[in-house]
């Protein structure tokens, strides 16, 4: 059980105060020791569970990171040599893509493991957010990845040099067989898991880019054209940074603490005044704790006291099952003095 304790919320026990502390620079104020805290966030149970399923099966995950690890380092060794040899830059600078790829598979791996890592007495959310992290890293090296491309296709539009078609259009066939198989292992994950879709657009966008560098291999070998060789190049790049922009602007938001887009928070705060009881709402924080998952914390005025923690448990039962807010810690109120906190929302 080591989850329980921390997550959510020291509740029944109050001492949650701690509980929301998390770093999220959320819970802040309210240490409040006061005595409402009880009805703390009873959800935490229902949430508990949450964890795990949300990552699609790890073991699956597990495999389908091994295998693309696998088959991409083994690919980047073929397709570098034979895109030196067959002085292809489009051929090199995918071998080069596909490297920083492996570097995010990595990353990606060793994130989604370290999700799963329990929670103690420091990291009392668990290593979660690691997830976060590196779907930020991975968008970063992307958009590296692109930078170096562009440079070396630019270079070889000035200075022209004879491209053997033919060589390049079988090793992009590889490529594009390696790489779609690798994204496919990725779909079902890529969904609901920011980290995951990270790794899956990474390589979606690799079996693109094969096809590109393919297509221009025959066309050199037709026409003789060796500058549709880097311009491929620099198309391939456009696509990729378009894709990976939105990536990167999602994961800094999640990192910065936002309300994940998944969540409308607007629509939580109406539901939480909407509650039998509940006079207003304030002090609501609402940020994701890791590619999957999310919570929130919140100070319900209740001039008549505490609703019981039935009252509370389904309260934080809705939010899961409405908003997918996966641990909440709720405080009670009676109005009676300002609770206020400085961290003021809109």
């Amino acid at each position: 059980m080591p989850h329980d304790h921390n997550h959510h919320h020291g509740h029944g026990q109050h001492k949650h105060a701690p509980a929301h502390s998390h770093g999220d620079g959320h819970g802040h104020d309210h240490s409040h020791g006061e005595g409402h805290n009880h009805g703390h966030g009873h959800g935490h149970d229902h949430s508990h569970g949450g964890h795990h399923h949300h990552h699609g099966d790890p073991n699956s995950q597990g495999r389908a990171f091994a295998i693309a690890i696998a088959l991409n380092t083994v690919f980047v060794a073929i397709e570098f040599g034979y895109g030196f040899m067959a002085n292809s830059t489009a051929l090199m600078a995918d071998a080069g893509h596909n490297l920083s790829d492996v570097l995010g598979l990595m990353l990606a791996w060793g994130a989604a493991i370290l999700a799963r890592r329990a929670p103690n007495q420091r990291y009392t959310y668990g290593l979660r957010s690691s997830s976060m992290l590196a779907a930020l890293f991975n968008s970063l090296l992307l958009m590296a990845a692109c930078g170096a491309i562009a440079w070396e296709a630019v270079q070889q539009l000035m200075n022209p040099t004879p491209v053997h078609g033919l060589t390049v259009s079988v090793v992009a066939a590889v490529g594009i067989a390696v790489n779609g198989f690798s994204a496919w292992l990725f779909m079902a994950g890529a969904k609901d898991d920011i980290n995951i879709r990270g790794a899956y657009l990474h390589l979606a966008a690799d079996a693109a880019i094969s096809l590109g560098v393919l297509l221009a291999g025959l066309a050199v070998m037709w026409t003789g054209w060796t500058w549709l060789d880097p311009l491929v190049s620099i198309a391939i790049v456009v696509i990729i940074l378009v894709s990976t922009w939105a990536l990167l602007r999602e994961a800094l938001k999640l990192v910065l603490a936002a309300v994940p887009d998944s969540v409308n928070a607007p629509e939580v705060a109406r539901f939480l005044r909407a509650r039998p009881g509940v006079n207003d709402v304030h002090d609501l924080h609402i940020w994701a704790m890791s590619t999957t998952e999310t919570a929130l914390t919140a100070h319900l005025v209740m001039p008549d006291g505490h609703p019981g923690d039935e009252a509370l448990d389904d309260i934080a039962a809705r939010l899961k099952a409405d908003f997918s807010v996966h641990h909440c810690t709720l405080q009670v109120e009676m109005g009676t003095t300002d609770h206020a906190c400085c961290l003021k929302a809109p």
